[in-house]
């Protein structure tokens, strides 16, 4: 299993590694985060494509005159099981392609898990670009999906690893800034693709390959990370490396807790196992139910087919884009408010609060589409500008909250024994239940019809029960320092860790 090396506590917090920002990982850290601009474009672009007529014309045509008929019901217009795997195919590929880069990264490194994410991304890009059929588009996304779970897997461990310890979490969280500027990004593109006709589409798609390009060919310009060498014994080569990111000589301390992290790491034979353990399970119970609460939000329906959901509500094609691309400024600009705030106001406040507006939104959007929008009509323009305005609140709520933290929470929770099993278990439910929703989301709207965004919102309410009482603030403690001043001291995880000390003499005699 690959080390993920954080600093011990010490008697005042964590220990603190000599070293500054150098040039170098500033460079690293800007290639890596194309991974991130590689994912988010991708999932803003599915949405917009799947609202062109020139695509849906070509690939769909039941959907194209569904659209164009003036008595077609609003709420089923896109309801195709095809149309959504084009979508979900990506989610499903990632996830089982993430446990085969887990093994890569571990015995050949993130940069080379980086190098195979690219490649497999731009093959898919070529194949949906130049689509002729639908075969062509599906096996397109699963080799993107490839990509995606590659990338996932390597870059986030990648920039964890290579910056100093002061500055790890913000740039945790910037790989997920860098997927909302993607997704940003894809937006403005869908906005402008939609008025070349007939190939503005595969334009579209075919762009994809840029942040893709910039990350296969940064990739061979930046280094292994000191910990993926010392991991696979390149103890000279590691320590190097490890000079030259922090810009001085002096990483004694450094380096011998990435030994020892190392170490440690190689003791854990078979840490899946260790996660059926009493003690492990508060950790798995909240990194798996992180991820499924991020996308029962309703979120990843309203990112990916933020156009089609515009147009359901009565935008022309390019209004309906525009409205997207406003959205996708907001998702950028909120996210930036998680960097700012997390360290100080703390997780539970920001998944709190945002609980609270996102229910808010929800239901006021289910309850103008229940009251004004009827299986044949338009809504009028100021109430459809209304609508904008909730989804772009519900946007802005969801991430400076569950979107960063769904991610950041899991990743400080687990023990280093633990820690890149339990994350790869958050990030498998992640991918599994974005592939339900992504395939899912235009069957529920044809069915649920506005009563989309109430069943939403019911599971809004219990996330936000979750956090109440079964979440803890973990602002300001160390990782080292979890299970006692964390797990130990909850009303309720504690009793999971009465039985810890027998569990870890009984994995003593075992070994």
């Amino acid at each position: 299993m690959p080390a993920i090396v954080m600093s011990n506590a010490g008697p005042n917090g964590p220990k603190e590694f000599e070293g500054k920002i150098t040039v170098y990982v500033v460079i690293c850290g800007v290639i890596a985060a194309t991974g991130g601009l590689m994912f988010g474009y991708d999932i803003g672009i599915s949405g917009g494509v799947t609202s062109m007529d020139d695509f849906l014309e070509e690939f769909f045509p039941a959907v194209y005159v569904r659209k164009h008929k003036s008595k077609e019901d609003n709420y089923c217009k896109y309801d195709n099981q095809r149309l959504q795997l084009f979508t979900s195919s990506l989610y499903l590929a990632a996830l089982v392609s993430s446990f085969v880069a887990s093994k890569l990264c571990t015995n050949h490194g993130r940069r080379l898990t980086m190098q195979a994410a690219s490649v497999f991304f731009l093959a898919g890009v070529v194949l949906n670009a130049g689509a002729r059929n639908i075969a062509m588009l599906i096996v397109g996304r699963i080799l993107l999906g490839v990509g995606v779970g590659f990338a996932n897997q390597a870059v986030p461990l990648f920039l964890s690893e290579i910056a100093p310890v002061h500055i790890r979490g913000a740039l945790n969280i910037l790989f997920q800034l860098d997927v909302t500027i993607g997704i940003f990004v894809a937006n403005i593109v869908n906005y402008f693709m939609s008025n070349i006709h007939p190939w503005g589409w595969r334009l579209a798609l075919g762009l994809a390959g840029v942040p893709a390009t910039m990350l296969c060919l940064g990739s061979l310009v930046i280094a292994e990370t000191p910990t993926s060498l010392i991991e696979r014994e390149q103890l000279i080569e590691g320590l190097a490396m490890l000079k030259k990111i922090r810009g001085t000589d002096n990483v004694d301390a450094e380096y011998q807790d990435i030994l020892h992290a190392c170490e440690m790491a190689r003791q854990v034979k078979q840490p899946f196992r260790n996660l059926l353990k009493r003690s492990s399970r508060p950790q798995l119970v909240i990194a798996i139910a992180m991820q499924v609460f991020q996308q029962f939000t309703g979120i990843n329906a309203i990112m990916f087919y933020a156009p089609v959901l515009f147009q359901t509500i009565g935008f022309k094609n390019d209004a309906s884009l525009l409205s997207a691309v406003i959205t996708g400024i907001v998702n950028v600009l909120s996210t930036v408010v998680s960097v700012v705030l997390v360290d100080k106001v703390g997780r539970r406040f920001l998944l709190l609060e945002a609980c609270g507006q996102m229910l808010i939104t929800q239901v006021a959007i289910g309850g103008i589409l229940l009251v004004k929008l009827r299986a044949t009509n338009e809504l009028e323009h100021g109430i459809a500008i209304w609508v904008v305005v909730l989804v772009c609140l519900f946007v802005s709520s969801f991430a400076w909250s569950w979107g960063p933290l769904g991610w950041l929470i899991p990743s400080e929770t687990f023990p280093l024994a633990t820690r890149t099993a339990g994350y790869a278990f958050a990030v498998s439910s992640n991918m599994i239940f974005t592939f339900v929703i992504a395939q899912s989301f235009l069957s529920m709207m044809c069915h649920l019809r506005a009563g989309i965004f109430f069943f939403f919102a019911a599971w809004i309410v219990v996330m936000g029960l979750f956090a109440i009482f079964l979440l803890p603030e973990t602002k300001n403690v160390s990782i080292d320092e979890m299970t006692e001043k964390v797990w130990k001291q909850h009303w309720y995880w504690k009793r999971f860790m009465d039985g810890e000390e027998e569990e870890e003499e009984e994995e003593r005699r075992r070994r």
